[in-house]
């Protein structure tokens, strides 16, 4: 057993459009947290944020669950967090913590889960395994969660690609972005996602970007959660007249996704003037980041 651990937690996308609550890709934005068994519950940040303290903090809680489950008792905990990934974003920062939590966690208590058992368990207190999966596994994951259990493929995501994220200064929370989906949806609207995020898995693994932008088609949640982000539909516009391969809501939102080819050099400049020069879009910044392709283990 570890005394103090450091684990990295890498930020991530979920959905890539068409493929909701199942496909995800880790992105390289991390959570660094610091570890290790204390006799109270002390939170820090290194990055001017403030964190929430106690055992309300989401970090804990997920270490104290892992505790719980292992049938061990969690006197108290140091925790030391430094994260860029900004919040209520769509970028995946709740399940990094999850991940960052039941890793760590894990460590100090000797690993007596297995990879899969702390998948499986992210996803459990997660809700769904699209976010930390990827952010576990690393790389292009296609996740399905099934009685407790969850069966996942991973694809390394080819260095050729660049993901451009249109963070906006607002925040979407998750509760609010699925409160706008429908209980039901068409027949044809299934099918409609069913062909393209089966495209869109095939051309992640066979390495086929030239088919993302018909794969990440959707229509059973970007319809609903585009009028909750304002500028949005100019961005989704915007992006495939700069050249992307596709564009999408990340995860709930309200940050947005464009997938490039590393050799569009223009993209992030035009992009950036281009979002300056409309009030519907000035609210936007770009961020451009790397898949990561490493696993936590």
């Amino acid at each position: 057993m570890e005394n103090k651990v450091t684990i990295k937690a890498p930020a991530s996308i979920a959905n890539l459009g068409s493929g909701f609550d199942t496909m995800g890709i880790a992105l390289s934005l991390f959570n660094t947290v610091e570890l290790q068994e204390w006799d109270s519950i002390t939170v820090r940040t290194t990055d001017g944020t403030v964190p929430v303290q106690g055992e309300q903090n989401l970090i804990y809680e997920t270490v104290k669950a892992v505790y719980d489950e292992c049938g061990r008792s969690l006197p108290g905990l140091a925790l030391v967090q430094t994260s860029p990934i900004p919040q209520a974003r769509g970028l995946g920062s709740s399940s990094a913590c999850i991940a960052a939590g039941i890793v760590g966690a894990n460590r100090l208590l000797g690993q007596p889960m297995t990879e899969n058992e702390q998948v499986a368990f992210a996803a459990k207190l997660e809700g769904h395994p699209d976010n930390v999966a990827p952010a576990m596994l690393g790389g292009f994951v296609t996740s399905v969660m099934e009685n407790g259990k969850v069966y996942t493929v991973k694809k390394r995501v080819s260095d050729n690609l660049r993901f451009f994220a249109f963070v906006p200064d607002f925040e979407l929370l998750t509760e609010k972005a699925r409160a706008a989906l429908p209980d039901t949806v068409p027949r044809a609207d299934a099918i409609y996602n069913v062909s393209r995020a089966a495209l869109m898995a095939a051309a992640f693994c066979e390495g086929k970007p030239e088919l993302f932008a018909v794969g990440a088609q959707d229509k059973l949640h970007q319809p609903y959660r585009l009028p909750l982000i304002p500028g949005a539909k100019r961005i989704f516009k915007l992006a495939p007249q700069l050249g992307a391969k596709a564009v999408f809501i990340g995860g709930a939102g309200p940050t947005i996704i464009a997938v490039c080819d590393v050799a569009n050099l223009a993209f992030a400049p035009r992009a950036i003037l281009a979002l300056q020069e409309d009030e519907a879009t000035n609210r936007f910044s770009l961020q451009t980041l790397t898949a990561h392709n490493e696993s936590m283990f």
